[in-house]
């Protein structure tokens, strides 16, 4: 009987890609992209490889539904950031940003530097991105447009480059992302919130902090 004994994790379709995106997900950050086979995964998720071609035709499918699908929530929030320009503390909403970028940085770093090894897959992600109008340097242009927007309502002073702040700040982000990612806790950092103060303050957009 086919899938016999992986009949304890049947389920509706939603459930199973779930787990098997899930499981592809701690796969790619523990062991690597390189050795995360689509059969490991199946197992690991409880389910036949055939299973898992029922929802993915591939190895490279799979892997870029986890990228869009399982990374924490940053991009939807870096989305909405437009709309607050006018809206609470200027400080307060790029303090936001950061915490919610080293994160996102944090998770993706493993995963995305696996796609290096794959120079198919690079390409082919890349191409998925840009369909979508997706893709890093959205990430960058977010943050710059808000504060270009910000600027024109007086709330930054006005010799402010957007683009070049905006590098700066995203820039550190995900440096600390990275640093978090190859470290794998064995390094100390400071309290993120306290680093996304300091980080927005050093900026030099809030008066009378440099």
């Amino acid at each position: 009987m086919p899938d016999q004994q992986y009949t304890r994790r049947r389920g509706n379709a939603e459930t199973t890609r779930a787990l098997l995106l899930d499981t592809a997900a701690d796969l790619m950050r523990r062991i690597g992209l390189l050795h995360t086979t689509t059969k490991r995964i199946a197992s690991e998720a409880g389910y036949s490889e055939a299973t898992l071609y029922k929802h993915f035709p591939g190895k490279a499918e799979l892997v870029l539904a986890v990228l869009r699908h399982r990374f924490p929530p940053f991009v939807d929030d870096l989305a909405a950031l437009s709309d607050r320009a006018g809206r609470g503390p200027v400080a307060q909403n790029l303090t936001g940003v950061v915490v919610g970028a080293v994160p996102f940085f944090r998770h993706g770093a493993p995963v995305l530097g696996s796609l290096f090894a794959e120079p198919e897959l690079l390409r082919r992600h890349w191409e998925e991105m840009e369909s979508h109008g997706a893709g890093p340097l959205n990430v960058n242009r977010a943050v710059a447009s808000y504060l270009r927007n910000e600027r024109g309502l007086g709330r930054v002073p006005a010799r402010i480059d957007p683009e070049a702040v905006a590098s700066l700040l995203i820039g550190a982000c995900f440096q600390r992302g990275f640093f978090e990612a190859f470290s794998g806790g064995r390094q100390t950092f400071p309290p993120l919130e306290q680093h996304a103060v300091e980080l927005v303050a050093a900026t030099g957009l809030i008066p009378g902090k440099s």
